[in-house]
């Protein structure tokens, strides 16, 4: 696969769901993101025709946690405490930051 392949970066997070140590690159977070995002428009699109919103509820709660450990990772990126995550509009500005080049606090520099 390609080295900035989505579906490479989505299994990745999935892989990697309860590890919240090391860091996470804005590559891996923000197609994490997309592929999320367009999962959920197609499931609510599904849900719609089935008249339920039973299995977007259900897919949203298997992502969560993967999401909240790669948010965590991309804060330890840019060397920032993965508590950032709970500051609205600061923690979207430190998503899209560049991380720090070579090792940081929070370990070696990614992929």
């Amino acid at each position: 696969m390609g080295k900035n392949n989505p579906f490479k970066y989505y299994i990745k997070v999935l892989n990697n769901y309860v590890n919240f140590r090391g860091r996470a690159t804005r590559s891996e977070f923000w197609y994490f993101a997309l592929l999320n995002a367009i999962i959920m428009i197609v499931l609510a699109i599904f849900d719609g025709f089935i008249n339920s919103d039973v299995t977007g509820y259900v897919y949203a709660l298997l992502v969560e946690l993967p999401y909240l450990a790669v948010s965590v990772r991309r804060m330890h990126d840019t060397d920032r405490s993965g508590w950032w995550i709970l500051v609205p509009f600061a923690n979207v500005v430190f998503f899209c930051l560049k991380g720090t080049e070579g090792e940081n606090r929070f370990g070696p520099q990614p992929d």
